[in-house]
């Protein structure tokens, strides 16, 4: 599908138009990525769980952080874009945003032991190349949530930095406001995951686009996380865990994803939106009759 807007970006999942006005227009594609490589089958319903799922996020901390979302609601950009048709496949996807510039960090805040950092800890002892005490295991829980920021790669892999590194690339004013913002929402975000029996394990916050998503987010039932083992996950960690024991080198192509695989992960995103929520996806614009 295609709109007769200027295109600005395609990225792993998202797609960005310039919509006029110091407006952008933009759409979550039911893409998923992987080790930085986007792979050829399609989740279903994941454009769908990932919009909806911002939305709320962004109502619900408005108090916290101004958003820069202007409306969801697919009439509304319809009749923002006037002449321009809104392609229907596009209702529940598509979100009408203010141009704003992006900060040039990922801010992702840690509250338990997993991923990348675990792997660092494992061989050095460290986070982000920040020191951290002894004796910790695979989805140990942090003594405090940790703001551990990497770079925003235009191409290849983001690069994990410390925050000293963060000061250096955003200035000190701009990384000591997204540290506080980030933890504050991820405070937030964690009592509500919580509330809903989930343990809200590490997220990354793009300033401006996403947040707390099964996309940007570990997310884990809270009555299975035992420390030093593997929780199951409502997250894109499965498909990772799959793809790790396939013979593949991380480039592209990737090894194909078996029906089973891609059903389970739309299930696992609708689940963790529900669940979250408190919402039904049925009810989010864009649902099939």
């Amino acid at each position: 599908m295609s709109v007769d807007l200027p295109p600005l970006h395609s990225g792993k999942v998202r797609d960005l138009y310039d919509a006029g006005d110091g407006r952008l227009l933009m759409v979550a594609s039911d893409r998923v990525s992987a080790f930085d490589v986007i792979m050829a089958e399609p989740i279903a319903e994941k454009g769908r769980v990932l919009t909806a799922m911002t939305c709320f996020w962004f109502e619900d901390m408005a108090d916290v952080v101004p958003g820069a979302l202007l409306t969801a609601d697919p009439s509304e950009i319809q009749r923002a874009l006037g002449d321009t048709a809104l392609p229907p496949g596009w209702a529940g996807r598509a979100v009408l945003m203010r141009r704003a510039e992006m900060l040039q960090l990922e801010c992702i805040v840690r509250g338990y032991l997993a991923g990348q950092a675990y792997e660092e800890y494992a061989r050095n002892g460290t986070v982000h190349g920040m020191p951290m005490p002894e004796g910790l295991q695979l989805a140990s829980k942090l003594e405090a949530p940790m703001f551990t920021p990497s770079t925003k790669a235009a191409e290849g892999h983001d690069l994990n930095i410390d925050f000293a590194a963060a000061v250096d690339l955003v200035g000190a004013e701009d990384a000591l406001q997204a540290q506080a913002v980030c933890l504050e929402l991820y405070r937030r975000a964690a009592a509500r995951c919580a509330e809903a029996g989930f343990v809200l394990a590490d997220t990354k916050f793009e300033l401006g686009y996403e947040v707390c998503t099964p996309d940007s987010s570990r997310l884990w039932p809270a009555d299975a996380v035992v420390p030093g083992e593997t929780p199951p996950s409502f997250d894109k960690q499965p498909l990772r865990d799959w793809l790790a024991a396939q013979p593949w080198d991380r480039t592209p192509p990737p090894p194909p994803l078996p029906p089973e695989v891609t059903s389970a992960m739309s299930a696992r995103y609708i689940a963790a939106y529900e669940r979250v929520t408190g919402l039904s996806l049925g009810d989010w614009y864009g649902a099939t009759p």
